[in-house]
């Protein structure tokens, strides 16, 4: 049959297709689309042999009010579980004993000229399994003394004794092995050194005075640096 020559025909594109045929294409797409967006398989108004029917449906706006009221119902018949119990963590809780020992050497490389500060800090009644710790502390975090740019702190803390924080200079850590700690659980001792970084600005007027000692011995310095 010529298909081509038909009324409201184009050229090489067959037939103009029946009612029929238009019908089945309409109800296919439907079909994917339907496929696509909404879950068949948990909707309680499908029928499988009435597919226009059901699209007309579902999409209208009474349909989709009643699926809101029901997922609202089902919510609120759900039985309510009770969060799962976080895992408490017992803090350790330690009667402050006062102020550690404490002991300051000034060293200084002889080749370099470059400064650096040996803490000594004596912890004989330290808490079963604790190690001291330290941090440095900028001028302007501190609330004790009005914020200075040109100073620092260093701090020591080791349960149960008081922290305690050292004034030093605001300058650059050098950060290579020049600068190390070591905590001693024999003598119950720690020590730390911090070296700054050479500046030929800096004169030995901004280094500050080191404390008074205490009893115990501090551990030699290395030898790169000497006692001043």
């Amino acid at each position: 049959m010529d298909f081509q020559n038909r009324a409201g025909g184009k050229t090489g594109g067959g037939g103009v297709a029946s009612a029929a045929d238009a019908g089945v294409d309409r109800r296919e797409r439907l079909r994917q689309l339907a496929l696509e967006t909404i879950d068949l398989q948990k909707d309680p108004y499908f029928m499988r042999n009435h597919l226009g029917s059901y699209l007309a449906h579902t999409q209208g706006k009474k349909h989709q009010s009643n699926l809101a009221r029901r997922a609202a119902k089902e919510a609120q018949e759900q039985p309510f579980l009770p969060a799962p119990a976080q895992p408490k963590v017992e803090l350790r809780k330690f009667v402050k004993i006062g102020r550690p020992g404490y002991k300051v050497t000034r060293e200084r490389d002889p080749a370099t000229g470059q400064q650096a500060l040996l803490f000594q800090i004596d912890y004989p009644e330290i808490a079963e399994g604790v190690q001291p710790r330290h941090r440095f502390m900028s001028a302007y975090e501190q609330k004790i003394q009005p914020p200075d740019k040109r100073w620092q702190y260093l701090l020591f803390a080791a349960e149960p004794y008081e922290t305690i924080g050292f004034k030093i200079p605001s300058r650059e850590v050098d950060k290579s092995e020049k600068f190390w700690t070591m905590w001693n659980k024999d003598t119950k001792q720690f020590f730390l050194q911090v070296a700054f970084r050479v500046d030929a600005r800096i004169n030995d007027n901004e280094v500050p005075p080191a404390p008074p000692p205490v009893m115990n011995a501090p551990m030699p310095p290395p030898p790169m640096f000497v006692h001043y």
